[in-house]
């Protein structure tokens, strides 16, 4: 008879010892060579910047200040007061993003800056009802905001301190912006 252990034994050893080292090695593999992209959000955030607190004009021609609106979170646009089909969908979307947001939604201001003098059909705006329209041609206002050649592509975002803080690309996805403001308001004391 022979004292020597089976062979077998070393093997199940070997097995049981890469099983264990595997996830580790693989977790810091894909680590490393995939780093993970560290972004949460879907809007680009900008470099926050304070909102002038400039004297503007409703469409009707009453006075207005964004002021009026701090301590809400504000979906803005830039658009001509004719209003084609791309401002509409962009008045849409922040009309359904501030509903999606259920019994928050009152934390969230809507603005459609109009900047030209042009005159916007009633009919035009009217299932955006709410949505502050706000006569901002010439305005430090427009001069604030990032990219001047492709400002009504966009949808920005200003926090309830006045700062612009995010901007969505042209042609969002309203799923993820309805997303991004959620967590907006749930890690929000403030708006």
């Amino acid at each position: 008879m022979s004292d020597a252990p089976p062979k077998r034994s070393l093997t199940v050893l070997w097995v049981m010892l890469a099983l264990t080292i595997a996830p580790v090695a693989a977790s810091y593999f894909i680590y490393y060579f995939w780093p993970p992209s560290g972004a949460v959000n879907y809007g680009e955030l900008v470099e926050p910047r304070r909102v002038p607190d400039t004297r503007l004009a409703l469409a009707d021609g009453a006075p207005f200040q964004l002021s009026s609106l701090r301590g809400k979170w504000i979906l803005v646009m830039v658009d001509s007061a004719a209003c084609d089909a791309y401002c509409e969908k962009k008045l849409y979307y922040m009309r359904q993003v501030r509903l999606a947001q259920g019994k928050e939604m009152e934390r969230v201001e809507r603005a459609f800056l109009l900047n030209d003098d042009a005159t916007t059909a009633p009919e035009r705006l009217a299932p955006y009802a709410g949505t502050w329209l706000i006569r901002a041609a010439g305005s430090e206002v427009l001069a604030l905001l990032p990219a001047p050649e492709a400002r009504s592509a966009h949808i920005y975002l200003i926090d309830p301190l006045g700062n612009l803080m995010m901007r969505y690309p042209p042609e969002p996805d309203p799923k993820r912006m309805i997303k991004d403001l959620k967590r907006l308001l749930k890690a929000s004391r403030i708006g």
